[in-house]
This record gives C-alpha cells, structure tokens and sequence, in this order.
C-alpha cells in the first residue's frame, strides 16, 4: 500500500537524520505560524484551510500543533447542469456534504538543512489526532407538480430531469451531524523563504477514519477510512 510505504520511508529519513543531526548548521528560529490552502485527491479544486503552529525543542527538531477544516468530497460526485433550471447544476445522487475539522499533533524533524538564507530547508513531518466530522443533508431545488421544493435527495421519489439546481447550503445547516474520527499524516516540508516571513510547500498523505462510515452518496459505496494525497502551500511568521 502507498500510504504503508510513504510512513517507512519517512521512519526511515528521520532515523537517518536524528544520526546526523550535528550537520544542522543554520536552524535559529524558536517559533513559526502558518496558515496555507489545501489541496487534496478528495477535496476537489479547494480543499481547505491549515493553521500550524511550531516550537523547536532540539537542535533539529519541531513540536507541531495543527488545525484543519476541508472539505470532504465522494470520488463519484459529477455536477451537472439543469434542463429546466436555465444552466444551474447540481450534483445528482449527494445527499450530505461532508467536512472534516482534524486537529493535529506531532513532530517536524529537518532532514537538509539551510547553509544560508537563500537556500531550501526540508522537513518530515509526522502528526496525528482527532476529526471531527460534520455531515450537513444537501438539498436540491427540485420541481414537483409545476412548483419547486426544496428536497434532500431520495432516488425513490426523484428523476433527474426535474432538478432544478442546487438549493443553499445554509438549508441543511440546522440538521448538521457530527461524525467522530481520528486522522494520521506523513509529509514533507519544503520552506524556502529568505526572511522571517515563511513560505512554505508541504506534499505528503493523511488518512481519516470514521467509525460507521459516513453516508454522503447513498447510491455509490460508503467510506469509513478516506486516504488523501494532498498539497499545500503556506505563508506564516519565523520567530
């Protein structure tokens, strides 16, 4: 499995580092804040948005604590457009939206250290922590005897010619749902800023799991365990 061998690999690299870890020779910041965007094999064009925050406790070596909100989407989902609703689109057979708030501790080991300000430092990053899954019904405006109602989606009394679009997501928000979990990520950091304001690139792999599944699609298969590659790009402070 990808995500298996992604995790040894990353075992591997910081063991190889901590040995190594008199070679750090330019690491003289306490302090760093990141916030970035996501994007992810689940999330579609915006996954979401990270806060980190990281305090060094050795020579090499990162304390990290994460928040993350995304958007958790069925790789089945496909919008379509409307032949009654004048070009709205809607996605045909969702009936929940799903988005994870994972919270996240861990530790940042560097593996290449800079030699100077204008260089790249790589970090591996291994974290893990709880999720907190919300599960928002998703509604369609849906036209029933030439008048439209607002539905949440049942293929027992819906055709798919008399959607009329999607109706708000604030529609749903009073029947929220929380979905408990847990998530585990293995990643590289890549940060190549030259001042005290960081950029950052991180490119790794996260597994959420949710005990019971969670019903999102109730014609295509459900998911308890949702693997994700994903990217990010950060910009924060060093201090």
């Amino acid at each position: 499995m990808k995500f298996i061998r992604f995790l040894l690999f990353t075992f591997l690299l910081l063991s190889y580092s901590n040995m190594s870890a008199q070679n750090f020779d330019y690491f003289d910041t306490e302090r760093e804040v990141y916030w970035g965007i996501n994007k992810n094999s689940w999330g579609g064009l915006f996954g979401g948005g990270i806060l980190k925050f990281s305090n060094k406790i050795s020579d090499n070596m990162y304390s990290t604590l994460g928040f993350e909100l995304v958007n958790i989407k069925h790789p089945k989902e496909s919008k379509y457009s409307s032949a009654i609703g004048y070009g709205r689109t809607f996605i045909w057979g969702k009936k929940n939206y799903l988005f994870s708030v994972r919270g996240q501790y861990g530790r940042e080991m560097i593996l290449f250290s800079k030699k100077d300000e204008q260089g790249i430092r790589i970090n591996a990053q291994l974290a893990a922590g709880p999720s907190i899954g919300l599960q928002v019904p998703y509604y369609l405006k849906y036209s029933r005897n030439n008048r439209m109602e607002i539905e949440n989606f049942d293929p027992n009394t819906q055709t798919f010619n008399n959607v009329i679009g999607s109706a708000s997501f604030f529609e749903g928000l009073g029947e929220l749902k929380i979905k408990p979990g847990i998530n585990i990520k293995a990643a590289i950091n890549f940060e190549f800023s030259p001042s005290k304001s960081a950029t950052a690139l991180e490119v790794g792999f996260l597994g959420d799991f949710y005990p019971g599944g969670v019903n999102i699609m109730p014609t295509a298969r459900e998911y308890s365990f949702y693997p994700t590659a994903f990217i990010t790009l950060f910009y924060g402070r060093k201090y």
